[in-house]
């Protein structure tokens, strides 16, 4: 059997600095995918979108492993925001106003019929309230700007106001698609102010 893979550190996309900025090109991925709305640290939907993912990619992963003879560690959980006023994220953090994706990372050799057979196993006893709604996303981000944030969610909001207000104009560059956050750290587990999680904002160039 190869060796157990971990996409955080087999890809370059899971990488930023703290404090600081990169221009990263982020290859085409495909995710389970549930959307939803609303403050995650209140809505029903927030949680029981995790309940369900988690499972199916844990089948997944537990058959690629034993039918495959492939093994990783399950990806961390990441997600798509979005509002119809950006500043909601940036000064505001009115989290009642957001839209959300969540997602975790579907490997390149998992076809859909793998997906398919881990719902129905989920589903075969106490499926989760939300597993019905567990699909597989594609994601073509290409260019991208991102940074390591170290510190409570609630903290993000200076950090996203410098990469859209500052960096990616200074660049010649234009937000071009969702807002993405790559969560690193267990919430249950880990203390807000030790947070880390990526921010990340797909861009376009400004120059014809």
């Amino acid at each position: 059997m190869a060796d157990k893979i971990d996409f955080t550190k087999a890809l370059g996309s899971y990488k930023a600095p703290r404090d600081g900025f990169v221009i990263v090109d982020v290859p085409d991925m495909r995710y389970l995918a549930i959307d939803g709305h609303g403050d995650p640290n209140t809505s029903p939907a927030y949680a029981e979108a995790l309940a369900a993912l988690y499972p199916v990619a844990y089948k997944i992963k537990f058959a690629s492993k034993r039918e495959l003879g492939r093994d990783y560690a399950i990806p961390p959980l990441e997600g798509l925001w979005w509002s119809d006023d950006l500043a909601s994220f940036t000064t505001s953090r009115d989290k009642s106003r957001w839209d959300w994706t969540m997602m975790l990372l579907v490997p390149e050799w998992i076809d859909q019929h793998a997906v398919d057979e881990a719902i129905a196993q989920v589903g075969a006893k106490a499926p989760p309230a939300r597993l019905a709604d567990v699909r597989v996303r594609s994601l073509a981000e290409g260019r991208c700007v991102q940074t390591l944030h170290i510190g409570s969610f609630d903290d993000e909001g200076p950090v996203l106001e410098r990469m859209h207000d500052e960096f990616i104009p200074e660049h010649g560059f234009r937000p071009s698609g969702t807002h993405h956050e790559i969560y690193f750290s267990d919430a249950r587990r880990v203390p807000p102010e030790k947070f880390r999680t990526i921010l990340r904002q797909p861009v376009v160039s400004t120059q014809r």
